[in-house]
């Protein structure tokens, strides 16, 4: 019974605090002083579980529990939106959610349905055809594709579209220009994964000294990194040091 008063005591005081410093309501300080244990109920509930829950880690967490729980519930809406308004805009997001889904060939229909008229060479829908493409097994397609994207967008620059280019040449087999696309992104791409793909296809060439200086020059670059950088390309350095080791 000592110990628990304590704990109250203390929960109390701690709470009484946290009112003061960020500006609540003062008339909490009473009831945290009066009503024990039904008083730290009420304020956490009132003040504290909902400045957590609009947390972004909370509402990512949410957002994670909800998908998890109903993998389809996007799918639908998106569908429903596509549907009612008929814009580009949510019929592209329809289609990218597709692509999510690996629901390749809806998304192939859907982008095919968008790039018509005004949209007809759309550098961003085209781009999202060559991903559902490619996520097809379509390598050849991807690339026509992107071919095509570029003859109608010549002053388009996209990262993971030179990155899917480069990607669908080595699918392909054209080793060569796939080595020579990944060596112009690999050094400016924004994330490890270019040049991981890079050193793993150089790799693959017989070409160990080549690929071992691309994943130095990648690996001393994630060093001074920040560490939500770090964090965020933890699988591509891990593939990375892999081919130091093998």
């Amino acid at each position: 019974m000592g110990l628990l008063m304590i704990l109250s005591i203390a929960t109390q005081a701690l709470l009484i605090i946290h009112c003061i410093k960020t500006g609540r309501n003062q008339l909490w300080i009473w009831v945290l002083a009066l009503l024990s244990f039904a008083g730290v109920i009420a304020y956490v509930a009132a003040e504290i579980l909902p400045e957590l829950l609009r947390g972004r880690t909370a509402q990512r967490t949410t957002r994670g529990f909800k998908q998890a729980l109903n993998p389809n519930a996007n799918l639908r809406r998106y569908a429903d939106e596509a549907r009612v308004t008929g814009g580009v805009a949510t019929r592209q997001r329809y289609a990218e959610e597709l692509i999510r889904q690996q629901r390749h060939d809806e998304a192939i229909t859907e982008y095919r349905h968008i790039l018509m008229g005004l949209y007809e060479h759309d550098p961003n829908l085209m781009l999202g055809l060559a991903r559902a493409q490619f996520g097809k097994g379509d390598a050849a397609a991807a690339r026509a594709t992107l071919d095509d994207l570029i003859l109608h967008n010549p002053e388009f620059k996209s990262p993971q579209g030179h990155l899917l280019y480069a990607r669908a040449l080595e699918a392909e087999g054209d080793v060569a220009k796939a080595l020579d696309e990944y060596s112009v992104l690999a050094p400016s791409y924004p994330g490890a994964e270019a040049a991981t793909r890079y050193a793993q296809l150089l790799s693959a060439q017989g070409r160990h000294e080549d690929a071992q200086k691309v994943v130095h020059d990648l690996l001393d670059e994630a060093r001074i990194a920040p560490a939500h950088y770090r964090k965020a390309q933890k699988p591509w350095l891990e593939a990375a040091e892999r081919l130091l080791r093998g």
